[in-house]
């Protein structure tokens, strides 16, 4: 679908990344402030809604060409580790939302004793 998504709608660009201690998502918001954008995690996703506010037209004002697309966008990832939840990181600057889950520790393996 690309960023204007299927129906010219606005949909961001996004990456996400998974390194040794944890997922990294990279949404490009070009125009938004962070007070627009709502991040969440449910059901072992990371949701990120928000909508992006259309331009209006202004008076002494001629719009001509009109390509910045606008409107509610939702983009839900699928985690693909386990998260800690409560050390999530949400940051926004120069119009790109960068959140940084670190990865649970996994459980060490343990030794199961064979009986007779």
């Amino acid at each position: 679908p690309g960023i204007f998504g299927r129906e010219g709608k606005f949909l961001p660009e996004a990456s996400l990344v998974e390194t040794e201690k944890a997922v990294e998502v990279a949404v490009e918001l070009p125009g938004m402030k962070p007070e627009e954008v709502k991040v969440e995690i449910k059901e072992g996703k990371l949701w990120i809604v928000g909508e992006k506010k259309e331009e209006k037209e202004e008076k002494g004002k001629t719009f001509h060409r009109i390509e910045r697309r606008s409107g509610m966008f939702r983009r839900v990832f699928e985690l693909p580790v386990e998260v800690v939840e409560e050390k999530v990181d949400a940051r926004f600057a120069d119009g790109v939302l960068k959140v940084t889950l670190p990865k649970a520790e996994k459980a060490a393996p343990k030794q199961i004793e064979v009986k007779r």
